[in-house]
């Protein structure tokens, strides 16, 4: 029996991101899980090696790398929709679930209860995906910015300050070592 499991999973890179705001370079799905799970796995390792964390730094890699596959079926939903209110923000969730069964049963069933843990992690890699998840918008926010782009300057702000509100140690690290690079140029980079 063929499984269309991958197929699927290939698909992200055609689910474009931030489609209510002129993007001066487009941002798929694809692009997008892969910078999450960079970032996500530097913060598992700044957890453990910093404040005595004992995290899967793999293991949070994996669950960033399909923290938003359920976008292959429902599509990119806005946050200023998605979060418009909690009836809305609910529902969504559910529709987020339900997608996110529809790929698993996509598996052979020998192979579905291992893909179960990595769309349903532990709230320690939950909260690690979920900051690298909003680092990874800043730095579409800035990289915008940088082009021009005041589109995103406002978007800038409320992540910053939702980042911030994670009350995340690792994720605030991260920040203060990391984000600084992302307004250089490739020559300011060496």
């Amino acid at each position: 029996m063929s499984s269309h499991f991958y197929a699927m999973m290939s698909r992200m890179k055609n689910i474009e991101r931030w489609g209510l705001m002129r993007n001066t370079r487009p941002e798929n799905l694809s692009e997008h899980t892969l910078e999450v799970a960079f970032i996500a796995h530097a913060l598992a390792v700044i957890r453990n090696r910093r404040f005595g964390g004992n995290v899967d730094a793999n293991a949070v890699a994996v669950a960033a790398m399909f923290h938003d596959t359920s976008e292959i079926i429902t599509g990119d939903m806005p946050t200023p929709i998605k979060y418009y209110n909690t009836n809305i923000k609910n529902v969504y969730k559910e529709i987020e679930s339900i997608a996110e069964e529809r790929l698993i049963s996509l598996l052979p069933e020998d192979l579905q209860d291992d893909f179960n843990p990595i769309y349903n992690p532990d709230d320690e890699v939950k909260s690690l995906v979920k900051a690298a998840d909003k680092i990874s918008a800043l730095i579409k926010c800035i990289e915008e910015k940088n082009s021009g782009n005041q589109e995103f300057r406002s978007a800038e702000k409320s992540t910053l300050t939702a980042i911030k509100e994670l009350n995340l140690p690792e994720a605030d690290m991260f920040l203060e070592e990391f984000i600084n690079s992302f307004s250089l140029t490739l020559d300011e980079l060496k």
